[in-house]
């Protein structure tokens, strides 16, 4: 047994002893060098009460090469991107050490969603979301934690206001970040709503940003 695969069993089997810290850690298609994290979004967080799963690949040189990970579960979050689920953490990079573990560093993504780095972001509209507008991030982020984390429903009034049953269109306008009444706005001109949706949120036509953007502005965007 070389010794990678003796170091990545003993961190499996560690894990597995572990009954504290909630984290799991299971292998994909029977590899030991393609495993799945699994742990709970941290208490006090839009992420609470869900369920998120990461993709681990193990590179040759490991322990001296940091581990890959990606999240498999979407999650709103400036250091995570919303399309890839690539993750911006200096211990996946140029900060890893051969100390650190396959549970310490899943430990450390989990605490990534308590401290969210805006300024150093991978998704630089989800961060600057979380800047302009920090209480319209966080219906967001739980929104997102609900819909694809397995997140228990918020409590009675506590909805984004673009949330409602049924429609696909209002699910869109609140995953993006959007307020409802905003979006129509633009539809009543005439504009396909997928369009101004997509307008709105690469512009950050969010909370205090709102009346740094012109009508103008968003028209010419949307006839492009």
């Amino acid at each position: 047994m070389d010794a990678r695969l003796r170091r990545v069993n003993k961190e499996i089997a560690d894990c597995k002893n572990d009954k504290t810290s909630n984290i799991t850690i299971t292998l994909i298609d029977d590899s030991p060098f393609h495993l799945k994290g699994t742990f709970p979004g941290p208490e006090g967080t839009p992420y609470e009460g869900g369920i998120y799963d990461v993709d681990i690949v193990i590179p040759e040189s490991y322990p001296f090469q940091p581990v890959k990970m990606k999240f498999i579960t979407k999650v709103y979050h400036p250091n995570v991107s919303s399309a890839s689920g690539a993750i911006c953490l200096d211990i996946l990079k140029d900060a890893w050490s051969p100390v650190l573990t396959l549970k310490s560093t899943l430990i450390s993504l989990q605490s990534l969603l308590c401290s969210p780095e805006p300024n150093d972001p991978q998704d630089a509209e989800v961060a600057k979301h979380y800047t302009t507008s920090r209480s319209s991030f966080e219906e967001t982020a739980r929104y997102w934690a609900e819909i694809y984390a397995g997140a228990p429903p918020r409590g009675k009034g506590t909805k984004p206001p673009s949330v409602g049953k049924g429609t696909k269109e209002r699910d869109e306008i609140a995953i993006a970040g959007l307020e409802r009444a905003h979006v129509e706005q633009f539809e009543t001109l005439g504009f396909e709503r997928t369009k101004v949706i997509d307008v709105l949120r690469r512009l950050n036509y969010r909370g205090s940003n709102v009346p740094n953007i012109s009508d103008d502005r968003i028209v010419e965007e949307l006839l492009k």
